[in-house]
C-alpha cells in the first residue's frame, strides 16, 4: 500500500493512508480551488511500486525511462546519470526503440547496461518496424521485423529483451504476419513478452483477439504504447476500453504532454526548452494552444493548493489512471529526473482527479459513450 508523505514547516512528516487513488472519471463538475501553499511539501521515497502489465507476469515499475533524445540530444555522461538515477530509485523499466537516433540510443543503453546498471535490475522495451525510408516509413513484415530485432539485440548488446513492441501498424503487411514475428521472437527466447504501440482501437482489439485465440501458439499481448496525458486523451475512446477488455496493459508516452504541463511554456519558450530546439518545437507546437493553456492553467492552480509542482499533478494523474501500468517519461537530466520521481509519494486528493477530469474532458460521443444516454 503506498502512503502519501509530507512534510510540514516545523519538520514534522505527516502520512496519510491509502491505495491508488481514485483518478478513473468524472462524476460531476468540479471547481480547483487555491489553498495555502507553505505548509506542505513532498518527501521523496526510495522504493517505487511495481505493477503488472496487463494480465501477464510481467512486472514493471510504475515510472519508465524513455530513451527518445539519447545519442542525439543526450550524450552517455547525461544518460548514465539518468540511468544511474533511475535505478537507484527502484526504476526498473527503461523504454528505447530501433528508430529512436536510427539505432544511437540502444547502443548508447547497451554501453550503460552492466558497466553502469545490472543487466537483470532492467526491464528493457524497445520496438520495430519504423523506417527511415521517405517511400514506406513503416514495414511491419516478417522478415523485417525479426531482422531489426537481431539488431537492436546487438546494439544493446543483451541476448534478449524484456518486451518487444510492434512500433506502428503497417497497412500493406497482413496484420497475422507481423503478430507471427512476436510469436517467433517470444519463442525463440530473443523477446519475453510482446506488445504494439500507436494502434487504433479496432486494430489492437484485432491484434489481442487473434493473438487470444491460439493460446499456447501465440503470445498474448502484455501492452501498448500510446501518446496518453491531460492534454491528449483520445485514447480513452476506444483504445483504453479494448486494452481493459482484454487485459492489455498501457504505457503511456509523453505523459507530461510533450513537456507542456510542467507549466514552463506557460509566458513562454524557453531557450533551453525542447520547445526551442530546431527538431522539436514542431513536437510540442500542438500543445501550446487556447485549450491546453486552460487545462496547464488547471493543474497549476491544483498544485499551488497541494504545494507541490504542476509536473507533480500532471504524472500522478495520468500514472493511476485505469489500465495504466507505467507512463513513459523522458527526462533531459538527472535533476529533471529526480524531480518526477519524487511524483512516488504522492496521491491526488479525488476531488483534484474529478476536477482535473473536467476541465481536461475530450467530447466523446456516439457510438464513444452508451446510445441510451445521448
Amino acid at each position: 500500500m503506498v502512503r502519501v508523505a509530507y512534510r510540514g514547516g516545523d519538520g514534522e512528516v505527516r502520512a496519510s493512508a491509502g491505495g491508488r487513488p481514485k483518478c478513473g472519471g468524472s462524476t460531476g463538475k468540479s471547481v480547483i480551488h487555491r489553498q495555502p501553499t507553505s505548509q506542505f511539501r513532498p518527501v521523496m521515497s526510495t522504493d517505487m511500486e511495481q505493477r503488472h502489465l496487463g494480465r501477464t507476469g510481467l512486472r514493471v515499475s510504475r515510472i519508465g525511462l524513455g530513451t527518445l533524445t539519447w545519442g542525439r540530444d543526450t550524450d552517455e555522461h547525461d544518460a548514465a546519470d539518468l540511468l544511474k538515477t533511475f535505478w537507484e530509485a527502484g526504476g526498473t523499466l527503461v523504454d528505447t526503440a530501433d528508430a529512436y537516433g536510427d539505432g544511437e540510443a540502444e547502443y548508447l543503453l547497451g554501453r550503460l547496461i552492466d558497466g553502469l546498471v545490472p543487466r537483470r535490475d532492467l526491464v528493457i522495451s524497445t520496438k520495430a518496424g519504423s523506417v527511415p525510408d521517405p517511400e514506406r516509413r513503416v514495414d511491419g513484415s516478417r522478415g523485417h521485423l525479426l531482422a531489426a530485432l537481431d539488431a537492436s539485440l546487438g546494439r544493446l548488446g543483451t541476448d534478449y529483451v524484456d518486451l518487444w513492441h510492434l512500433h506502428v501498424y503497417d497497412p500493406e503487411t497482413p496484420l497475422e504476419e507481423s503478430l507471427q514475428a512476436l510469436d517467433l521472437a517470444v519463442s525463440s527466447g530473443r523477446a519475453r513478452y510482446a506488445a504494439v504501440s500507436n494502434v487504433s482501437g479496432w486494430q489492437l482489439a484485432k491484434a489481442a483477439t487473434w493473438q487470444l485465440a491460439a493460446p499456447g501458439v501465440r503470445t498474448r499481448l502484455a501492452g501498448t504504447q500510446m501518446e496518453y496525458s491531460l492534454l491528449q486523451r483520445g485514447v480513452e475512446r476506444e483504445v483504453l476500453p479494448a486494452a481493459l477488455d482484454l487485459g492489455v496493459g498501457l504505457l503511456p508516452s509523453s505523459p507530461l504532454g510533450r513537456g507542456v504541463l510542467t507549466g514552463k511554456y506557460r509566458t513562454a519558450t524557453p531557450p533551453d526548452s525542447r520547445g526551442a530546439s530546431e527538431h522539436f518545437a514542431p513536437f510540442v507546437a500542438p500543445y501550446l494552444d487556447d485549450t491546453a493553456s486552460r487545462i496547464v492553467d488547471a493543474v497549476t492552480t491544483a498544485a499551488d493548493g497541494l504545494a507541490v509542482t504542476p509536473l507533480h499533478v500532471a504524472l500522478a494523474w495520468i500514472r493511476d489512471r485505469p489500465g495504466v501500468a507505467a507512463p513513459v517519461i523522458g527526462a533531459r537530466n538527472a535533476q529533471q529526473l529526480t524531480a518526477a520521481l519524487s511524483v512516488e509519494a504522492l496521491n491526488l486528493p479525488d476531488e483534484i482527479c474529478r476536477a482535473l477530469d473536467d476541465v481536461s474532458a475530450p467530447v466523446h460521443r456516439y457510438p464513444d459513450h452508451d446510445w441510451s444516454t445521448l
